[in-house]
């Protein structure tokens, strides 16, 4: 091996051998094909709708308005664009954009280990972060091309920042005006740029300093004109314990990267083995840098995105945006291993200490893998309710108002509450939708028939009242006895059902349309001696609803009257 001499980068590096390469290809394949297969089926998934249901006209505002916080021109022209050019009736194109990204942006990745640790050890460090189950809310979430792509265009911008001449200036500029188009992510890569500037200021001169401001000027107008009425968490409060927030983001790692999952998939925890691992890594740099001392200037733009982009974190924080939280594996994990490979950048591995590494890639990357099937599992369950209880809604939209919202309570999720039917419906004729229809509900998975039940309860809506016209109404009806300890099913065959219960406690009444072997909708019931009307407008369902009833006394059930 030749002799290293100032910042050159060993002979070894330069040609690098065959085989890292064929098994990097074949990590990328057998990472699209575990992505393909995990995402298979799902449908759109919670911020998603709020591009979907909000921002359907083609207007500066609905390019340029904030979500959340961030930045999302791109995310949001990615979407129309395949909104127009496939419908909403599946998420598919979404997913092969997502796997693309993710895989070019595990390219880059490669490429920049690779220039510093050499092609082995990088192949490692990507297939760390292609299976990298923690991070499931990104690798099985479209929605987070926001993030992947600042992280594709912010470390493709480094690469350009190392050619140390002027076109590769011009692309890092070029570069990290798309990476703040995509996330605001993008102003912890402008952090690192304006550090390369400053770092290298005497050799090259402060002339560079337009890769930052160019880009800095086009964030500076969107914050003017759209930007400063973003949702903002920040405090004092925040940033004093950002410090804090910064060390647990990096123990939290440190714990994901080496596969330890011991929080719960959706998320939260304490990083415990993480902290543990990172003192340790703390260690090892400390005595490595006794023996080698000095720093590469090319590891402060690297070390300067890692900080900022936990600072940041912590400056916005509120209760679900904790360090450990999955949204931040992706990031924190792949920013992490970008500055180990800058800090341990002549580190040398013999054959030995590569085998070890590659046994402890593999039993990380298999553990985690396990995550990120459960993270397919929460999806999946949330495809379930997402297309039931559109399904639902399809079927009421005769009679269900325009202010309609699937709340939690309604939905069974949280992640439905964009969807309401004034925007919903139009969305839904234009360009389809991912609902179940009639038939798929009827053979649909028992969650699926319950949540549908419950949505239509709530948006036909079937009400219930005392009945106007009081127990003579039930005795004019074609009516049904249900004798006490006697079967309580009945098959609905009109709008209005009158029922009527004799003297003793309230008769439990509950209801049911697609559910099998439940009932799902219950009622505060029939008092004892009186009667109740039972409404439940026309839609467009022909399947029958059914009553049940429970009662120590006798029930009359009467259909109209």
């Amino acid at each position: 091996m030749s002799k290293v001499t100032g910042n050159a980068l060993p002979s070894a590096k330069v040609a690098t051998p065959r085989a890292p390469r064929i098994a990097l290809a074949a990590v990328l394949l057998a990472s699209v094909a575990v992505l393909y297969e995990l995402s298979r089926g799902l449908t759109f998934y919670q911020d998603t709708w709020a591009f979907l249901m909000r921002r359907q006209e083609f207007t500066a505002a609905a390019f340029l308005e904030p979500h959340n916080e961030h930045i999302v021109l791109i995310p949001v022209a990615i979407e129309k664009a395949l909104i127009a050019l496939f419908g909403m009736s599946s998420a598919a194109p979404e997913y092969v954009v997502l796997i693309a990204m993710l895989t070019a942006t595990a390219g880059v990745f490669y490429v920049y280990v690779s220039r510093r640790l050499g092609a082995w050890p990088a192949v490692m460090a990507t297939s760390l972060v292609l299976f990298l189950g923690p991070a499931w809310t990104v690798l099985l979430w479209p929605f987070q091309i926001g993030f992947v792509g600042a992280m594709l265009t912010g470390l493709a911008m480094l690469l350009m920042l190392e050619r140390e001449d002027g076109r590769g200036d011009k692309l890092a500029c070029a570069l990290l005006a798309v990476c703040l188009a995509f996330s605001s992510l993008g102003v912890s890569f402008a952090c690192a740029a304006a550090v390369d500037v400053a770092v290298r200021r005497s050799r090259r001169g402060l002339r560079r300093i337009y890769v930052v401001a160019v880009p800095a000027v086009f964030f500076a107008i969107w914050y003017a004109g759209w930007g400063r009425d973003a949702e903002s968490h920040f405090s004092l409060h925040n940033v004093l314990h950002s410090p804090r927030y910064l060390l647990q983001g990096l123990a939290a790692s440190c714990q994901f990267l080496l596969g330890i999952n011991t929080f719960p998939v959706e998320g939260g925890g304490r990083p415990i083995w993480g902290v543990a691992i990172l003192a340790a890594l703390v260690l090892f740099a400390v005595v490595w840098k006794i023996r080698r001392p000095g720093f590469d200037e090319r590891l402060w733009p690297a070390a300067a995105t890692l900080v900022s982009f936990w600072l940041l974190a912590g400056f916005n924080y509120f209760p679900g945006r904790e360090a450990v939280a999955n949204r931040y594996a992706y990031t924190g994990v792949l920013l992490l291993l970008v500055v180990l490979a800058d800090f341990f950048r002549d580190l040398r591995l013999s054959r030995r200490a590569l085998a070890v590494a590659a046994l402890v890639t593999v039993a990380a990357a298999s553990s985690n893998l396990v995550r990120l099937d459960e993270g397919r599992d929460f999806l999946r369950q949330q495809t379930i309710l997402t297309r039931a209880d559109l399904g639902a809604l399809d079927i009421a939209r005769d009679t269900v108002t325009p202010t309609f919202f699937l709340s939690p309570e309604v939905a069974g999720t949280p992640s439905l509450i964009d969807i309401n039917a004034a925007e919903y419906f139009p969305a839904m004729r234009e360009d389809g939708t991912p609902a179940y229809s009639v038939e798929e509900l009827s053979s649909a998975s028992p969650l699926a028939k319950r949540q549908a039940d419950l949505v239509l309860a709530s948006a036909l809506p079937i009400t219930i009242v005392p009945a106007p016209e009081g127990l003579e109404r039930v005795r004019q009806s074609t009516c049904r006895i249900i004798r006490p300890g006697g079967p309580g099913e009945v098959v609905l065959t009109s709008e209005t059902t009158l029922i009527e219960a004799g003297p003793g406690p309230t008769a439990q009444v509950a209801l049911r349309r697609f559910a099998g072997g439940e009932f799902p909708i219950p009622t505060e019931g029939a008092p004892g001696n009186s009667a109740i009307e039972v409404t439940i407008p026309a839609d467009r369902s022909s399947k029958r609803w059914h009553l049940d009833v429970e009662a120590s006394q006798r029930v009359r059930v009467c259909s109209g009257g």
